[in-house]
């Protein structure tokens, strides 16, 4: 299906909250309303339909949506901006340590008592020692999130699904995601939290590959696998919050 107009983006007020949606008009003959993981609303309509139909329809689906928009808000990174000096803190697996700017014999980044020790040729400025860490992160995000894949993978075994690939990119509003092909893709920053909260984000992707929506079979499936996913869930929002 093929969209022909595009309209500015819209809005309707629906208990206290502004609800935005961006509107398209399409050769179609019902009114389509999603809510996608990015909290973006979109509204495809027949050519021609009345606005203030479409703005009745959309506001009969508020609660609907204003679920959906809670439920991915979930996922959206919380952690603040960092400036990168020395004695600030930052997460690894769920605890703090402490960075400790030093010039050294060799770029590196060394985690021992309490500290991320960043070492560069000369005096490490906010922008490289950044770089290094984050370079840092990503190499043990590849370790860990592998680790969690085929360690809660033997837990989905019998269900008649295929193991997915594992891709690690940094997402502005994601922790995870599951793709169309069936990739899991996690978010690089999922490595401050602790090691059950990656868990819980893997678990929660794998049993889409079952159940594609959060229908009360999938939350049957992520109760069986994770018990107290809740809990989890929860500590997963206050340590990157």
């Amino acid at each position: 299906m093929k969209a022909l107009i595009h309209n500015k983006r819209h809005s309707i007020i629906y208990g206290g909250n502004t609800i935005d949606f961006s509107l398209f008009y399409c050769d179609r003959k019902t009114m389509e309303v999603s809510v996608n993981p990015d909290c973006t609303v979109i509204v495809k309509v027949p050519l021609q339909t009345d606005i203030t139909l479409i703005e009745k329809k959309v506001f009969m689906r508020s609660r609907w949506i204003l679920k959906q928009l809670n439920y991915f808000k979930q996922f959206i990174p919380k952690t603040p901006d960092r400036c990168y000096l020395n004695g600030e803190t930052h997460l690894y697996l769920g605890k703090q340590y402490r960075l400790k700017l030093a010039e050294g014999t060799e770029n590196s980044v060394k985690l021992s008592r309490g500290f991320f020790y960043i070492t560069c040729r000369s005096m490490p400025t906010p922008g490289v020692a950044k770089k290094l860490l984050d370079q840092w992160y990503l190499e043990k995000a590849r370790l860990q999130f592998l680790q969690s894949m085929n360690r809660i993978w033997q837990k989905f075994n019998g269900l008649g699904i295929e193991q997915p690939k594992l891709s690690i990119k940094r997402m502005k509003t994601r922790w995870g995601s599951l793709s169309d092909k069936g990739t899991v893709t996690l978010n690089t920053d999922l490595i401050r939290a602790p090691k059950e909260c990656i868990d819980y984000v893997v678990t929660h992707e794998l049993c889409h590959l079952k159940y594609h929506d959060h229908s009360p079979e999938f939350y049957a499936l992520l109760d069986s696998i994770i018990p107290g996913w809740k809990k989890v869930k929860h500590r997963l929002e206050v340590t990157l919050s």
